[in-house]
């Protein structure tokens, strides 16, 4: 993995090499960041550049012995570490080494809903557990093999619990040239113990050029198709990545037209579009009722004079410059409180037609119920 094949992080690309460059590695460090950040595919990045043997000034030079090898995830001197679903007490991180080459491989973004899917996790809990933790001692307790570092990274630390205390002194007094890496999404779950003795890396969210760069340039999306995954997945590339998997709709239109006919209280076009709903699957109900809510925020950020930071096409963004000025923010805040819930319900299973209808019938309460200047008293197109 190089650091071109990362989507943006351009500042943090540039602070990992210039650490490297001048001698500044600290042997434990935690980068911090949400889930579709690329924290993961900067830690595999960072581990190549320190141990490729032709740097370049901007990244690893991709063609040498040991970059071939972290190509395919198999240098010696690299260790991963990530939660697994034992079926024994002594399995280890190893005994899933070629699931997990194949789930990094096939994408770098990796969340653990990706991971557990090749797995046979049955109704198993994810966890690190201690034989995992002794085998990395033992592992990280030789000198290295044939680079300059020994690298372990360390993926969801969170879920190590109490056994991540067994790591302490091998983190906070490793054999030299042994580097650590963890990789974490939720700073408040790891251990007071290791955060003490990492340095902290933070990673933003991307940004939303950045996943539509990404969308168009190398997944051949449309400029349209782009600007809509880029905007639902709210800086989380591993979401972005996952619509591609589904038919898409356009969400926009369908969230207006179904605004309208609630305002209207057309009760059997109403229930014409809840069929249409209840057709278009579990995910695209949820990145449908995800844009609702978003677009509704936008609106209110318009109302409240925030419009540099709305991250909307220009058709979309008319529509909602319009509609801001007839929706008032309690009626915001009911439709999404109501978006939300659907949104939760999908997820679980939630008969989508008996759900649809039912949140249609709260949104035609909460919009019918408003108190507009005359002439503004519609939902635009």
């Amino acid at each position: 993995m190089q650091f071109k094949d990362i989507i943006g992080q351009e500042t943090i690309k540039q602070r990992l090499m210039n650490s490297v460059n001048e001698n500044r590695v600290s042997h434990a460090q935690l980068f911090l960041g949400p889930e579709g950040a690329g924290g993961l595919a900067l830690a595999v990045a960072y581990a190549q550049y320190l141990s490729c043997e032709d740097k370049q000034p901007t990244d690893s030079c991709g063609v040498c012995s040991s970059c071939r090898k972290y190509q395919k995830l198999m240098h010696p001197d690299l260790h991963f570490s990530y939660p697994f679903f034992a079926k024994h007490k002594d399995d280890t991180a190893l005994t899933f080494i070629e699931q997990w080459r194949d789930a990094f491989t096939a994408n770098p973004y990796l969340s653990l809903d990706i991971w557990r899917g090749y797995l046979e996790a049955e109704n198993k809990q994810a966890n690190i557990n201690i034989a995992e933790c002794h085998q990395i001692i033992k592992k990280l307790s030789f000198k290295p093999f044939e680079s300059v570092y020994k690298i372990l990274i360390l993926w969801l630390p969170e879920y190590l619990d109490k056994e991540g205390n067994a790591l302490l002194k091998m983190i906070e007094e490793p054999q030299p040239n042994t580097l650590f890496i963890l990789v974490a999404q939720n700073q408040d779950q790891i251990l007071n113990t290791i955060l003490s003795r990492t340095q902290l890396i933070k990673i933003p969210c991307l940004n939303y050029e950045d996943i539509k760069g990404e969308l168009i340039n190398k997944h051949h999306q449309t400029e349209t198709a782009a600007s809509e995954i880029a905007y639902l997945s709210n800086g989380n590339v591993t979401e972005a990545l996952a619509m591609l998997q589904h038919d898409t709709k356009s969400y926009h239109t369908l969230f207006v037209q179904w605004l309208r006919l609630c305002f209207g209280n057309k009760g059997l076009e109403v229930l014409s579009f809840v069929d249409q709903m209840a057709k278009m699957g579990r995910e695209n109900q949820k990145n449908f009722l995800r844009y609702g809510t978003s677009f509704i925020r936008e609106c209110c950020l318009l109302r409240a004079g925030a419009e540099r930071i709305v991250k909307l096409p220009e058709q979309e963004m008319e529509t909602a410059k319009k509609m801001s000025a007839v929706i008032t923010n309690a009626m915001a805040q009911a439709i999404i409180t109501e978006l939300e819930k659907a949104h939760y319900h999908i997820e679980r299973n939630a008969n989508p037609k008996i759900l649809f209808l039912d949140v249609s019938l709260q949104i035609i309460k909460v919009l019918n119920l408003k108190t507009v200047p005359a002439g503004n008293h519609y939902i635009p197109n």
